[in-house]
């Protein structure tokens, strides 16, 4: 070791000897664990994972639409950054079609609507990232089973060209506005949420009002399909994407009075045929980098608090997300659990 090398090294190591080289070996790395619960445990570094992650050499991703929250840029950046191919089915499924067709399909990950995650949560490995602490308590398992990588909130999407910008959703009910759901609210979880965010009432979902609103929409034949409509209720990211392709021709807005939104969680699977892939993708979706990207998308992240904090945040991309009202309101799963039953028994029948 040179002269230099102890002078620079000499504040830190007081006590340690600059003339001699070590005679001790490197303590040698404990074996790799492909299904711990942490990387930490697993794979000690992340290099380690990532190597491990390299040599499976695929990860198979299920539901992931490319342009949904950015994820086509998302699976690109993943792939090209740790040379893993990334498969990727049935990109338009719902949350509820990830795990029926899971013994089919045999994703690695998942993505899904929280009370989805929460009914299934036996079927996931337990794995919490190294950003775990920075995620809220409530959106994420206990014990590592799911946890939320980006949520957002109902909005109005509307083209200011045809209407004025509608304050609340009982304003829709006005005439001039032609309204559409994304999909079917008894199959898609933006649709239902939809529904729901017109019912609120003092913060609490009143699924009778929702429905009672879309039904008048309905018989005035104001109700609509997307292509059709110039207001489109769908979650923020979506509205706000087609916002920044043409700001003359769509707007979107949050009503103050149903701040309703939601989260989308994580989750690996225990039967993941690349168990170190999948864990690999979550450290880098829940990373700054891949929160970034999340918000890139027009999504809000789940680490987003934190990493303004840290200054990691990209502040930017953060400022041309639609403006919120407030904290969101997030539905409880018997709330959830309630309002879906009550639109299996109503929707079909108030929509002839």
């Amino acid at each position: 070791m040179t002269v230099r090398t102890c002078a620079a090294v000499a504040a830190i190591l007081v006590s340690a000897g600059c003339g001699a080289s070590p005679t001790t070996e490197q303590k040698p790395l404990p074996p790799v664990n492909m299904k711990a619960a942490s990387m930490k445990d697993g794979f000690t570094t992340m290099d380690r994972l990532a190597e491990t992650a390299k040599q499976e050499g695929t990860l198979t991703v299920v539901a992931l639409s490319r342009d949904w929250v950015n994820y086509g840029e998302i699976i690109d950046t993943f792939s090209e950054k740790y040379g893993i191919k990334v498969t990727e089915l049935e990109p338009r499924a719902s949350s509820a079609r990830e795990l029926q067709s899971a013994a089919q399909l045999k994703p690695d990950v998942f993505d899904l609507t929280l009370d989805v995650a929460v009914a299934n949560a036996a079927k996931f490995a337990p794995y919490k990232v190294q950003g775990w602490q920075d995620l809220p308590d409530h959106v994420k398992d206990a014990k590592g089973a799911w946890y939320a990588a980006y949520g957002g909130y109902m909005s109005i999407g509307y083209d200011p060209r045809a209407v004025a910008a509608p304050a609340s959703f009982a304003d829709l009910i006005k005439p001039g506005y032609t309204v559409a759901l994304a999909g079917d609210p008894l199959k898609a979880a933006s649709a239902f949420n939809g529904v729901i965010a017109a019912s609120m009432l003092a913060g609490t979902p009143q699924p009778a009002r929702g429905v009672d609103l879309f039904a008048k929409l309905k018989q005035a034949g104001r109700l609509t399909d997307p292509a059709k409509a110039n207001v489109v209720v769908d979650w923020d990211h979506l509205n706000a994407a087609r916002a920044a392709e043409d700001a003359e021709a769509w707007k979107v807005t949050i009503p103050r009075d149903a701040p309703l939104g939601g989260y989308y969680v994580q989750a690996i699977s225990k039967d993941a045929t690349h168990p170190a892939a999948a864990r690999l993708w979550q450290e880098f979706l829940f990373s700054d980098e891949g929160q970034n990207l999340l918000q890139k998308g027009y999504a809000r992240p789940a680490r987003g608090e934190a990493m303004l904090m840290r200054g990691t945040l990209d502040t930017e991309q953060a400022a041309k997300l639609p403006v919120a009202p407030g904290p969101p309101l997030l539905l409880t799963i018997p709330q959830a659990d309630a309002a879906k039953s009550y639109l299996k028994r109503e929707w079909a029948h108030s929509m002839r």
